[in-house]
Protein backbone atom coordinates (compact mmCIF):
# COMPACT_ATOMS: atom_id res chain seq x y z
CA UNK A 1 0.00 0.00 0.00
CA UNK A 2 1.19 3.25 -1.15
CA UNK A 3 0.72 7.00 -1.15
CA UNK A 4 0.18 7.27 -5.30
CA UNK A 5 -2.80 8.53 -6.89
CA UNK A 6 -2.98 7.59 -10.63
CA UNK A 7 -4.66 7.64 -14.19
CA UNK A 8 -4.49 5.02 -16.49
CA UNK A 9 -2.51 6.00 -19.58
CA UNK A 10 -5.04 3.86 -22.68
CA UNK A 11 -4.21 6.59 -25.50
CA UNK A 12 -1.95 9.94 -26.61
CA UNK A 13 -3.62 11.91 -24.02
CA UNK A 14 -4.48 15.55 -24.48
CA UNK A 15 -2.48 18.28 -22.36
CA UNK A 16 -4.58 18.83 -19.60
CA UNK A 17 -5.19 14.88 -18.66
CA UNK A 18 -1.40 14.03 -19.38
CA UNK A 19 -0.60 17.07 -16.74
CA UNK A 20 -3.07 17.56 -14.29
CA UNK A 21 -5.39 14.77 -12.08
CA UNK A 22 -7.23 17.97 -10.49
CA UNK A 23 -11.05 18.80 -11.15
CA UNK A 24 -9.59 22.65 -11.00
CA UNK A 25 -7.34 21.66 -14.36
CA UNK A 26 -10.81 20.28 -16.22
CA UNK A 27 -13.32 22.70 -14.67
CA UNK A 28 -12.28 26.27 -14.69
CA UNK A 29 -10.67 28.20 -11.99
CA UNK A 30 -13.52 30.00 -9.93
CA UNK A 31 -13.38 30.40 -7.00
CA UNK A 32 -15.83 27.88 -5.27
CA UNK A 33 -14.42 25.23 -7.41
CA UNK A 34 -10.82 25.90 -6.37
CA UNK A 35 -11.18 25.55 -2.94
CA UNK A 36 -12.94 22.40 -3.22
CA UNK A 37 -9.84 21.31 -5.07
CA UNK A 38 -7.83 22.42 -2.73
CA UNK A 39 -9.43 20.89 -0.16
CA UNK A 40 -9.38 17.71 -1.86
CA UNK A 41 -5.39 17.29 -2.52
CA UNK A 42 -4.94 18.04 0.46
CA UNK A 43 -7.64 15.29 2.01
CA UNK A 44 -6.48 12.76 -0.49
CA UNK A 45 -2.72 12.97 0.00
CA UNK A 46 -3.65 12.35 4.07
CA UNK A 47 -5.89 9.80 3.36
CA UNK A 48 -2.68 7.99 1.39
CA UNK A 49 0.17 8.55 3.83
CA UNK A 50 -2.59 7.06 6.88
CA UNK A 51 -3.57 3.96 4.11
CA UNK A 52 0.58 3.56 3.70
CA UNK A 53 1.05 3.25 7.35
CA UNK A 54 -1.51 1.13 8.00
CA UNK A 55 -0.05 -1.54 5.95
CA UNK A 56 3.19 -1.07 7.44
CA UNK A 57 4.83 0.67 4.76
CA UNK A 58 6.66 4.52 5.67
CA UNK A 59 6.19 6.80 2.75
CA UNK A 60 9.57 8.58 4.27
CA UNK A 61 11.78 5.68 3.28
CA UNK A 62 13.43 5.32 0.10
CA UNK A 63 12.33 2.39 -1.92
CA UNK A 64 14.80 1.54 -4.29
CA UNK A 65 18.97 0.44 -3.96
CA UNK A 66 21.51 3.44 -3.61
CA UNK A 67 24.12 3.46 -5.98
CA UNK A 68 27.04 4.70 -6.32
CA UNK A 69 26.75 8.43 -8.49
CA UNK A 70 22.87 8.64 -7.79
CA UNK A 71 20.97 10.47 -5.23
CA UNK A 72 18.69 8.64 -2.86
CA UNK A 73 15.64 11.45 -4.14
CA UNK A 74 13.75 10.94 -7.00
CA UNK A 75 14.39 13.71 -9.72
CA UNK A 76 13.15 14.59 -13.05
CA UNK A 77 14.81 13.47 -15.63
CA UNK A 78 14.66 15.77 -18.43
CA UNK A 79 16.07 18.44 -16.00
CA UNK A 80 18.04 16.53 -13.50
CA UNK A 81 16.71 18.68 -10.67
CA UNK A 82 15.62 16.43 -7.42
CA UNK A 83 12.01 16.55 -6.33
CA UNK A 84 11.68 18.16 -2.51
CA UNK A 85 9.18 18.49 0.16
CA UNK A 86 5.67 15.98 -0.24
CA UNK A 87 6.62 14.98 -3.31
CA UNK A 88 9.94 13.11 -2.13
CA UNK A 89 6.83 10.75 -0.26
CA UNK A 90 4.84 10.44 -3.24
CA UNK A 91 6.88 9.41 -5.86
CA UNK A 92 8.76 7.37 -3.12
CA UNK A 93 5.46 5.22 -2.32
CA UNK A 94 4.22 5.05 -5.85
CA UNK A 95 7.37 3.25 -6.97
CA UNK A 96 7.32 1.19 -3.59
CA UNK A 97 3.81 0.25 -4.38
CA UNK A 98 4.38 -0.53 -8.52
CA UNK A 99 7.96 -1.81 -8.15
CA UNK A 100 10.37 0.83 -9.43
CA UNK A 101 13.92 0.74 -9.00
CA UNK A 102 14.55 4.10 -10.86
CA UNK A 103 14.54 7.11 -8.93
CA UNK A 104 14.01 9.33 -12.56
CA UNK A 105 10.36 10.71 -13.88
CA UNK A 106 8.93 13.01 -16.41
CA UNK A 107 6.15 14.51 -17.18
CA UNK A 108 4.44 12.97 -20.42
CA UNK A 109 4.99 15.79 -22.41
CA UNK A 110 8.66 15.77 -21.64
CA UNK A 111 8.63 12.56 -22.65
CA UNK A 112 7.46 12.99 -25.78
CA UNK A 113 10.30 15.74 -26.15
CA UNK A 114 12.75 13.02 -25.89
CA UNK A 115 11.11 11.13 -28.11
CA UNK A 116 9.93 8.61 -25.51
CA UNK A 117 6.16 6.95 -25.27
CA UNK A 118 4.49 6.35 -22.05
CA UNK A 119 3.45 2.74 -22.66
CA UNK A 120 -0.70 2.38 -23.04
CA UNK A 121 -1.97 1.20 -19.55
CA UNK A 122 0.84 2.75 -17.43
CA UNK A 123 -0.21 4.38 -14.19
CA UNK A 124 0.88 8.13 -14.00
CA UNK A 125 1.43 9.20 -10.44
CA UNK A 126 0.09 13.03 -9.04
CA UNK A 127 2.68 15.48 -7.43
CA UNK A 128 1.98 18.62 -6.41
CA UNK A 129 3.37 22.44 -6.82
CA UNK A 130 2.41 25.94 -5.22
CA UNK A 131 1.12 28.72 -7.51
CA UNK A 132 0.56 32.07 -6.52
CA UNK A 133 -2.85 34.23 -7.28
CA UNK A 134 -2.59 37.54 -6.91
CA UNK A 135 -5.93 39.30 -6.49
CA UNK A 136 -6.94 43.08 -5.84
CA UNK A 137 -8.56 43.67 -2.20
CA UNK A 138 -10.96 46.04 -1.18
CA UNK A 139 -8.66 49.08 -0.66
CA UNK A 140 -6.73 48.77 -3.81
CA UNK A 141 -3.43 46.66 -3.24
CA UNK A 142 -2.51 43.13 -3.84
CA UNK A 143 -3.45 39.73 -1.98
CA UNK A 144 -1.01 37.26 -2.64
CA UNK A 145 -3.19 33.82 -2.17
CA UNK A 146 -1.32 30.50 -2.08
CA UNK A 147 -2.60 27.73 -4.01
CA UNK A 148 -2.02 24.01 -4.15
CA UNK A 149 -2.37 22.42 -8.06
CA UNK A 150 -1.21 19.16 -9.23
CA UNK A 151 0.67 17.40 -12.41
CA UNK A 152 1.03 13.89 -13.21
CA UNK A 153 4.70 12.17 -13.87
CA UNK A 154 5.40 8.96 -14.77
CA UNK A 155 8.58 6.30 -13.86
CA UNK A 156 11.15 5.98 -16.58
CA UNK A 157 10.34 2.47 -16.55
CA UNK A 158 7.24 3.26 -17.91
CA UNK A 159 8.04 4.87 -20.92
CA UNK A 160 10.01 3.20 -23.73
CA UNK A 161 12.31 5.38 -26.23
CA UNK A 162 14.63 6.92 -23.51
CA UNK A 163 17.93 6.49 -23.75
CA UNK A 164 18.76 4.94 -19.87
CA UNK A 165 22.17 3.75 -18.61
CA UNK A 166 20.52 0.97 -16.81
CA UNK A 167 24.25 0.02 -15.61
CA UNK A 168 23.77 3.13 -13.11
CA UNK A 169 20.82 1.67 -11.52
CA UNK A 170 21.10 -2.17 -12.06
CA UNK A 171 22.49 -3.65 -8.17
CA UNK A 172 24.94 -5.96 -8.55
CA UNK A 173 23.73 -9.56 -9.58
CA UNK A 174 25.43 -11.65 -6.93
CA UNK A 175 23.39 -13.96 -5.04
CA UNK A 176 24.27 -17.37 -3.09
CA UNK A 177 21.14 -19.46 -2.46
CA UNK A 178 20.94 -21.54 -0.22
CA UNK A 179 19.32 -25.44 -1.20
CA UNK A 180 17.05 -26.44 1.18
CA UNK A 181 15.29 -22.67 1.57
CA UNK A 182 15.32 -22.21 -2.14
CA UNK A 183 13.98 -25.79 -2.35
CA UNK A 184 10.80 -25.07 0.32
CA UNK A 185 10.16 -21.68 -1.41
CA UNK A 186 9.81 -23.97 -4.81
CA UNK A 187 7.45 -26.91 -3.50
CA UNK A 188 5.29 -24.39 -0.97
CA UNK A 189 2.99 -23.71 -4.23
CA UNK A 190 2.43 -19.88 -3.63
CA UNK A 191 3.24 -17.77 -5.95
CA UNK A 192 5.78 -15.93 -4.91
CA UNK A 193 6.77 -12.73 -6.89
CA UNK A 194 9.82 -10.72 -6.92
CA UNK A 195 9.66 -7.30 -7.70
CA UNK A 196 9.40 -3.55 -6.27
CA UNK A 197 10.86 -2.60 -2.61
CA UNK A 198 8.60 -4.02 0.03
CA UNK A 199 7.49 -7.42 1.27
CA UNK A 200 3.88 -8.69 2.16
CA UNK A 201 1.33 -11.05 1.25
CA UNK A 202 -1.51 -9.94 -0.53
CA UNK A 203 -4.47 -11.51 0.86
CA UNK A 204 -6.60 -10.61 -2.39
CA UNK A 205 -4.60 -12.23 -4.66
CA UNK A 206 -2.97 -14.78 -2.97
CA UNK A 207 0.51 -13.63 -3.70
CA UNK A 208 4.00 -12.97 -1.92
CA UNK A 209 5.75 -10.37 -2.88
CA UNK A 210 9.04 -10.19 -2.04
CA UNK A 211 12.14 -7.32 -3.37
CA UNK A 212 14.53 -8.98 -6.09
CA UNK A 213 17.07 -11.13 -3.86
CA UNK A 214 19.89 -9.54 -5.20
CA UNK A 215 18.95 -6.35 -2.92
CA UNK A 216 19.40 -7.99 0.20
CA UNK A 217 22.21 -7.80 2.17
CA UNK A 218 22.85 -11.82 1.78
CA UNK A 219 20.62 -14.50 1.24
CA UNK A 220 19.89 -15.31 4.61
CA UNK A 221 17.88 -12.24 5.34
CA UNK A 222 16.78 -12.46 1.97
CA UNK A 223 15.15 -16.34 3.21
CA UNK A 224 14.24 -14.61 6.21
CA UNK A 225 12.16 -12.00 4.85
CA UNK A 226 10.41 -14.72 2.58
CA UNK A 227 9.54 -17.25 5.53
CA UNK A 228 7.76 -14.22 7.16
CA UNK A 229 5.80 -13.67 4.07
CA UNK A 230 5.23 -17.73 3.54
CA UNK A 231 3.68 -17.89 7.20
CA UNK A 232 1.35 -15.21 6.49
CA UNK A 233 0.42 -17.15 2.92
CA UNK A 234 0.06 -20.22 5.03
CA UNK A 235 -2.71 -18.53 6.87
CA UNK A 236 -5.16 -18.21 3.56
CA UNK A 237 -8.81 -19.99 3.42
CA UNK A 238 -7.35 -22.92 1.26
CA UNK A 239 -4.59 -24.04 3.92
CA UNK A 240 -4.54 -23.36 7.52
CA UNK A 241 -7.80 -21.24 7.12
CA UNK A 242 -6.27 -18.75 9.74
CA UNK A 243 -8.20 -15.95 10.83
CA UNK A 244 -6.21 -12.96 9.59
CA UNK A 245 -7.86 -9.68 9.64
CA UNK A 246 -7.46 -6.06 11.61
CA UNK A 247 -5.42 -2.96 10.36
CA UNK A 248 -1.66 -1.70 11.02
CA UNK A 249 -1.31 -0.90 14.50
CA UNK A 250 -4.19 -3.01 15.95
CA UNK A 251 -4.29 -6.18 18.08
CA UNK A 252 -5.23 -8.66 15.72
CA UNK A 253 -2.90 -7.50 13.19
CA UNK A 254 0.13 -7.84 15.92
CA UNK A 255 -0.73 -11.09 16.74
CA UNK A 256 -1.08 -12.68 13.08
CA UNK A 257 2.83 -10.60 12.89
CA UNK A 258 3.84 -12.64 15.96
CA UNK A 259 2.81 -15.50 14.40
CA UNK A 260 4.74 -14.96 11.31
CA UNK A 261 7.71 -14.18 13.33
CA UNK A 262 7.48 -17.24 15.70
CA UNK A 263 6.85 -19.54 12.67
CA UNK A 264 9.63 -17.73 10.31
CA UNK A 265 12.01 -18.27 13.65
CA UNK A 266 10.91 -22.32 13.52
CA UNK A 267 11.49 -22.37 9.85
CA UNK A 268 14.50 -20.63 10.01
CA UNK A 269 16.20 -22.66 12.76
CA UNK A 270 14.95 -25.78 10.88
CA UNK A 271 16.24 -24.87 7.63
CA UNK A 272 19.78 -23.98 9.61
CA UNK A 273 19.58 -19.96 8.31
CA UNK A 274 20.86 -17.19 11.03
CA UNK A 275 18.75 -13.80 9.55
CA UNK A 276 17.06 -10.72 10.70
CA UNK A 277 13.41 -11.83 11.84
CA UNK A 278 12.13 -9.21 14.07
CA UNK A 279 10.00 -6.52 13.79
CA UNK A 280 10.15 -4.02 16.62
CA UNK A 281 7.26 -1.68 15.32
CA UNK A 282 5.53 -4.36 17.11
CA UNK A 283 6.49 -5.29 19.98
CA UNK A 284 4.58 -2.81 21.92
CA UNK A 285 1.29 -4.28 20.56
CA UNK A 286 3.16 -7.37 21.98
CA UNK A 287 4.06 -6.59 25.57
CA UNK A 288 0.43 -5.29 26.23
CA UNK A 289 -1.09 -8.50 24.71
CA UNK A 290 1.16 -10.52 26.39
CA UNK A 291 0.61 -9.03 29.83
CA UNK A 292 -2.94 -9.02 29.27
CA UNK A 293 -3.40 -12.61 28.41
CA UNK A 294 -1.36 -14.96 29.31
CA UNK A 295 -2.15 -17.54 27.21
CA UNK A 296 -1.46 -15.20 24.61
CA UNK A 297 2.23 -16.49 23.47
CA UNK A 298 0.67 -19.89 23.99
CA UNK A 299 -1.69 -19.88 21.11
CA UNK A 300 0.69 -17.74 18.78
CA UNK A 301 3.26 -20.59 19.24
CA UNK A 302 1.00 -23.30 18.47
CA UNK A 303 -0.43 -21.62 15.59
CA UNK A 304 2.97 -20.58 14.21
CA UNK A 305 4.20 -24.42 14.62
CA UNK A 306 1.14 -25.45 12.78
CA UNK A 307 2.58 -22.86 10.10
CA UNK A 308 5.99 -24.81 10.57
CA UNK A 309 5.19 -28.21 10.00
CA UNK A 310 2.50 -27.06 6.88
CA UNK A 311 5.56 -25.63 5.06
CA UNK A 312 8.10 -28.00 6.19
CA UNK A 313 6.05 -30.87 4.98
CA UNK A 314 5.84 -29.43 1.47
CA UNK A 315 9.74 -29.68 1.12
Amino acid sequence: MTISLHTTQTSAPNTAAATSLSPLEQSGSSKTKFSQTRTDIYQTVTDNIIAALEVGVKPWSCPWQRVPGMSGLPCNFATGISYSGMNIMLLWCSASKQGFGDSRWMTYKQAQAVGGQVRKGEHGTTAIFYTTLEKENEYGGIDQIPMLKTFTVFNVQQIDGLPLTTETVSPEATFDPLPKAENLFQKSGANIIEKGQNAFFRPSTDEVWLPERYLFSDAANFYATGLHELVHWSGGKSRLNREIKGKFGSEDYAYEELIAELGSAFLMADLGILGEVQHESYIASWLKALKNDKRYIFKAASAASKAHRYLMDKA
